[in-house]
């Protein structure tokens, strides 16, 4: 059965609190469950993580090598930071769509530029907790392009 991971980073874990009207009041968790029946409804497992630690993402990068088939990273401000997770997405050689919930290009100047973008097969931003059934379907689609 395809697999997929959906990795979320730093700060994640307070959507529906955390600057409701950037992020919206969507909880990580309502997340969870919108990714879940997306997935089932096309028949490929799920599993849902959340870090704030950067080396803590990068070993849940590593470790989904063999485990899953392709990844869907909100890497939050690592986005703009981070050469490690760019260098641990490359190392593991899956799929990754890159993803956030604002749209970032339309946000301040630093959040324009983002590394794992580099290496990613797609960016999927601005839509909201809908952004990520949007990911499903197209690591989905992509994946099964490639078959």
């Amino acid at each position: 059965m395809t697999s997929l991971l959906i990795l979320n980073g730093p700060n994640l874990n307070l959507l529906g609190q955390r600057q409701p009207e950037v992020y919206g009041t969507t909880t990580l968790s309502d997340i969870e469950a919108m990714s879940q029946a997306k997935a089932a409804s096309f028949s490929v497992g799920l599993e849902f993580k959340q870090s704030n630690s950067e080396g803590e993402m990068v070993d849940i990068i590593h470790a989904a090598k063999g485990q899953h088939d392709g990844i869907i990273l909100n890497a939050g401000a690592y986005t703009h930071t981070s050469i490690a997770l760019m260098d641990a997405v490359s190392s593991v050689e899956l799929p990754v769509i890159e993803l956030h919930l604002s749209n970032i290009h339309a946000r301040e100047e630093f959040r324009h530029k983002s590394y794992v973008a580099k290496v990613a097969v797609g960016v999927i931003c601005g839509f909201g907790a809908v952004g990520y059934e949007l990911a499903v379907e197209a690591m989905v689609r992509h994946l099964r392009a490639s078959e």
